[in-house]
């Protein structure tokens, strides 16, 4: 199938905004929790419709009696927590437009959004975030920047009473100007090469979008479920989740320091979660690593093939009786502990930015978490296609959302239109006319339809090596392999315009302790020390011997590296959505690079 598109299921009012979301949930008699936050004891403590609008509304006013104009910008710069969704719909009810800044953003890449978006006034987490946003100010001359407000109570406090003389109606004027059509949010996208690129995204992308996939996934976003939002709120996926759930009127917790996500897991005990696969592959290697730790590795690995095998056959429509009963015993022995660390109820996942794998889709939904992968991009408000509980394939990233159609161009590129598109580049006219194509977005992400209108995605358009011998190669098909490991954090497949494919991997720090007694090694050994050790080496072979097993010999990696570092966000080689800058690595380690084309012969 070439091209595949799905009516909307849900029909908006030309004249609505986000901002309504809010009101429409605060005029139900259930008067649904949309937010919940610790309070001083560590207790969850639910934040109301009627009370979450009472205080956006006092923020708005905080906001126009500053000055802040319908239309302009203002920036958010923050960890993800319950005060970047309060200021984000405070903008909005003002009229204004909000900008994410990543809180791990340097001062270079502040200024650049701060002055390519023309902000008036920034909101900063912290001291130590305000003092990057005015070193920014400073060096680059942003006459336009008026305000710098933190998220601290007092801060916010000092808002809300420089806004207790504006009249309710002006906000009411304000929160009800824009349409469909309105300009809401401009995303930078992190990007993995150049200068961020601002997307202008509407009213319209996120209202339509949301109220079509609440109802295209009532089983998971409904009133009355619970999400714990631990991804950057910057990104676009966290950000979308976030709307969608005040559309569906389910409620959203926050956690901002990863460390503590287990811990908030289990006592806010949530029905569903959204991360990226990164997250899949860690909680399935911890719990490994745990099992393995505690002498218990073959009962592991056998419940995990159990479950996958159930996942399987219960897909293909049949699950034959003993291996029911395989898995019933496995879930009371291995399944029900992976479960309980989540909290004990989720019941669904929702996986995104990037592939998450068959068989670890299989092993989750055989330990009774399904896992819905989608897929989608910045510019089109994260989901272009998603499964659903009720149309799932997993191994693939579902069919388009209810207002959305998917096109395979003739080179294999995917093409996407409807709600979910943006409106353009902002200030860019020349990148906007690039990215369509008669109407259609281009993606710069090669996949396949399938008879039903499943999307599969096979690779970057952009990241296809192409070798000497002018062999196409597409990497992720080998990297996700490989860095499934619990020894392996990051694998960058390369050998474009070389004679043969080669890798670059870094270890996993977490794991390589308990990985280095298990064989017999010192805990102790530092991860330069493993980098170079032939045990470590004679594993990572072994690792991509079985993943050269699924290309073609022309395909398949020659020889590897293994780099004495991680590739992180805070090295500078992963974006703030945990992607590979691929360019970045190749520059910084060069050396390595070199090391592997004149050394190995072929």
């Amino acid at each position: 199938m070439r091209e595949y598109s799905v009516p909307v299921l849900v029909d908006v009012p030309r004249d609505a905004n986000i901002a309504d979301l809010v009101v429409e949930q605060a005029q139900k008699a259930s008067n649904p929790a949309l937010f919940s936050r610790k309070d001083s004891t560590g207790a969850w403590q639910d934040i109301r419709a009627t009370d979450f609008l009472a205080d956006v509304t006092r923020l708005a006013k905080g906001l126009i009696s500053s000055g802040v104009q319908p239309g302009q910008r203002v920036g958010i710069m923050a960890r993800t927590r319950y005060e970047w969704s309060l200021v984000d719909f405070a903008v909005w009810f003002a009229g204004a437009v909000s900008v994410p800044i990543y809180e791990t953003s340097s001062p270079s890449q502040i200024a650049w959004i701060l002055g390519d978006s023309g902000a008036v006034a920034v909101f900063a987490e912290s001291a130590a975030h305000e003092a990057k946003v005015r070193r920014a100010a400073l060096d680059e001359g942003l006459d336009n920047l008026k305000h710098v407000w933190q998220l601290d109570e007092e801060s916010l406090d000092s808002l809300r009473t420089a806004g207790n003389d504006v009249p309710d109606a002006e906000v009411e004027e304000r929160r009800s100007a824009a349409g469909l059509d309105d300009l809401a949010t401009i995303i930078y996208t992190s990007g993995t090469t150049g200068r961020p690129k601002g997307c202008e995204l509407t009213h319209g992308n996120f209202v339509e979008l949301s109220k079509n996939a609440a109802a295209a996934l009532p089983d998971v976003a409904h009133e009355g479920a619970q999400t714990i939002m631990f991804l950057p709120l910057a990104h676009v996926f966290a950000r979308f989740i976030s709307v969608l759930c005040v559309a569906a009127g389910a409620t959203v917790a926050h956690t901002p320091d990863i460390k503590n996500l287990l811990p908030d897991l289990q006592s806010y005990r949530p029905t569903f979660i959204l991360a990226v696969p990164r997250v899949f592959e860690k909680v399935y290697n911890s719990s490994m690593l745990k099992a393995e730790d505690g002498g218990k590795g073959k009962i592991f690995h056998a419940a995990a093939d159990t479950a996958v095998a159930w996942s399987r056959a219960d897909a293909a429509g049949k699950v034959p009786l003993t291996l029911k009963l395989k898995h019933k015993l496995f879930d009371k022995l291995v399944y029900h502990k992976i479960r309980e660390a989540m909290g004990g109820r989720v019941e669904h996942a929702v996986s995104g930015g990037g592939p998450l794998g068959e068989r670890l889709g299989h092993f989750f939904h055989g330990i009774g978490l399904l896992v819905l992968e989608g897929y989608g991009l910045t510019e089109t408000t994260a989901p272009i296609s998603v499964n659903t509980p009720q149309l799932v394939k997993i191994g693939t990233v579902g069919a388009p959302l209810p207002g959305n159609a998917v096109k395979i161009a003739d080179d294999g590129e995917i093409l996407a239109k409807g709600v979910c598109v943006l409106r353009g580049y902002f200030n860019r006219p020349e990148l906007t006319a690039e990215a369509f194509q008669d109407g259609w977005f281009r993606t710069g992400d090669i996949g396949e339809l399938d008879a039903d209108g499943f999307l599969s995605i096979t690779g970057r358009k952009k990241e296809i090596i192409v070798t000497a011998s002018g062999k196409n190669v597409v990497p992720a098909q080998l990297e996700d392999q490989i860095r499934a490991d619990a020894l392996v954090s990051q694998c960058v497949v390369i050998g474009d315009n070389r004679p043969f494919i080669s890798a670059l991997i870094t270890l996993d720090e977490e794991a390589l302790p308990g990985w280095l007694e298990r064989h017999g090694l010192p805990a102790s050994t530092t991860v330069e020390q493993a980098a170079n050790h032939d045990a470590v080496r004679t594993a990572i072979q072994a690792l991509i011997d079985q993943a050269n097993r699924s290309v073609s010999q022309a395909e398949g990696i020659k020889s590897f590296r293994v780099i004495p570092s991680d590739f992180t966000e805070a090295s500078g080689h992963l974006t703030p959505s945990l992607k590979i800058k691929r360019a970045q690595v190749l520059a910084d380690f060069d050396e390595y690079v070199e090391q592997i084309y004149t050394s190995v012969r072929q």
